[in-house]
């Protein structure tokens, strides 16, 4: 048998390792257009070592993906956090990020007081008492309009979407609930289902409570993420190595067609190793190429594809010679910042403090200090478009406003840009209905299927998920 899968990113890769596990007489061949592996994984050899220009953790309460990565032989690799916490820019004052709520979504006002004006914080605390969320279970809505009706837009827009704008690329009004919160919308569904009233904080409160009570004794010792000690080259260096499959890069593959006179398909493009059919493709690129490669091989899919839109941001990764000014200025005792998205005259959207947030950073630069600063969420592409000269001097310039810091004087050794454009899909209120109907028109057609961010949902552990179950599907087919 012969499979073809286009992209070597984190699904990609994962693709080819699990098809090699399951049959390692099934001859992979990997095409990917750009001319590195690893998609949106991409890690820097800084001077003093590995540094991430894309994602830098996941999820390791996901022990699924923690073994997966051990029986990659990384083990010994994964690394915790230091534990520090994040702050929030808002209102011109930098502060502790408030506790409590989920994902920024409070159930009361209490620790919002120097974030939000006095009528939104009465307001929260009133919800529960204002007439009932007309919720159908199973519905989606704007995770930002949510809030605003409910709470105020004041909440959306300076806790909310500084939380989510990190992950996601987006303001919270540009995102949808089950797509990013799910957890969250099934409290809400529980309570429509038993007829009680739907109110915002109410479910919130339940949430909380829930996660309060399943996380008790060691378990509350436990990192909620892990990264790698030489960046996430790791775990896709890994995958290449472990795969068994023949990677091609800079390998642009512009259509799939179904094998003229023979079962299977044929691809375009992909040079000496794409001459033959193939009798499965797995298609694992962003929404836009995909719903391209589907169009003559499962338009039905390919239609549906088409409404999904991108976001892009941009990442410039600082190495700073001290993490002292000349004036006595310091980095604060943070693990990062997030920007309120309705703060005036800021350009970054969030600052990563690598070297507080991993022990194994801070250890191998010594006096020195590593920041990530983070540009971009969706229709804001022309920040991400910006000279890199800009780039570089508007994330100082909002550094040393938001901590007096002045990464200038202290010392800039080295200095990374990184864009991506149209990095993240929108996870939008119709995005979830959107896969359903791309995988309803992918059902009658045996030997094509797809994964990626797109219909995994953000994070490592999903797409990795994702990944298995398509494999199994195209193994079965």
């Amino acid at each position: 048998m012969r499979i073809a899968i286009i992209g070597a990113g984190l699904a990609g890769l994962t693709a080819a390792y699990e098809i090699h596990r399951a049959n390692p007489d099934i001859h992979v061949d990997v095409f990917e257009g750009s001319d590195r592996i690893g998609g949106k994984l991409y890690t820097v050899p800084f001077n003093d070592g590995p540094t991430d220009m894309g994602a830098e953790a996941f999820l390791a309460r996901r022990v699924d993906a923690v073994d997966f990565f051990k029986e990659l032989g990384l083990g010994d690799s994964l690394v915790e956090p230091s534990g520090m916490a994040s702050s929030l820019y808002s209102g011109g004052t930098l502060r502790a990020m408030p506790r409590g709520g989920v994902m920024g979504i409070p159930f009361e006002s209490a620790g919002l007081e120097d974030v939000l004006p006095a009528e939104v914080c009465a307001r929260i605390d009133a919800e529960g008492d204002s007439e009932g969320i007309d919720w159908t279970p199973g519905q989606d809505v704007s995770v930002g309009q949510l809030v605003a009706q409910r709470y105020g837009k004041e909440v959306s827009d300076r806790v909310v979407s500084a939380l989510l704008g990190g992950v996601y690329s987006c303001n919270a009004e540009d995102l949808g609930l089950r797509a990013t919160v799910p957890f969250l919308a099934s409290a809400l569904d529980r309570l429509a289902e038993a007829g009680e009233k739907v109110t915002l904080s109410r479910a919130v409160r339940e949430m909380v409570g829930k996660r309060q009570h399943a996380v008790v004794g060691e378990e509350k010792k436990a990192a909620v993420f892990n990264s790698f000690k030489g960046g996430y080259a790791e775990a896709y260096e890994a995958l290449a190595e472990q795969c068994g499959a023949d990677i091609h890069i800079e390998s642009f593959i512009s259509a799939i067609e179904p094998a003229t006179g023979a079962s299977g398909f044929r691809i375009k493009g992909g040079g000496e190793a794409a001459q033959e059919p193939f009798d499965r493709v797995l298609v694992a690129t962003p929404a836009p190429t995909t719903a391209r490669l589907l169009s003559s091989v499962a338009p039905e899919a390919a239609q549906a594809l088409k409404s999904v839109k991108l976001a892009s941001s941009a990442v410039v990764g600082f190495h700073f010679d001290s993490e002292t000014d000349p004036e006595g200025n310091s980095l604060p005792r943070n693990s990062g910042i997030l920007i309120a998205a309705d703060e005036p005259d800021m350009r970054t959207k969030a600052f990563t403090l690598s070297s507080n947030k991993w022990p194994h950073v801070k250890q191998r630069l010594g006096e020195g200090a590593l920041v990530r600063a983070s540009f971009g969420r969706f229709g804001d592409d022309a920040i991400v478009r910006a000279d890199e000269d800009d780039l570089v001097d508007y994330a100082l310039d909002d550094l040393k406003k938001i901590t007096g810091f002045d990464g200038r004087a202290a010392g800039v050794s080295e200095i990374f840009v990184q864009r991506w454009f149209g990095g993240l899909p929108r996870f939008d209120e119709k995005h979830l209905a959107t896969v359903a109907a791309v995988r309803s028109g992918l059902a009658g057609v045996d030997g094509i299927d797809v994964a990626g961010a797109w219909a995994a949902g953000v994070g490592v552990p999903n797409i990795i998920q994702d990944t298995k179950a398509a494999v199994a599907r195209l193994l079965e087919a």
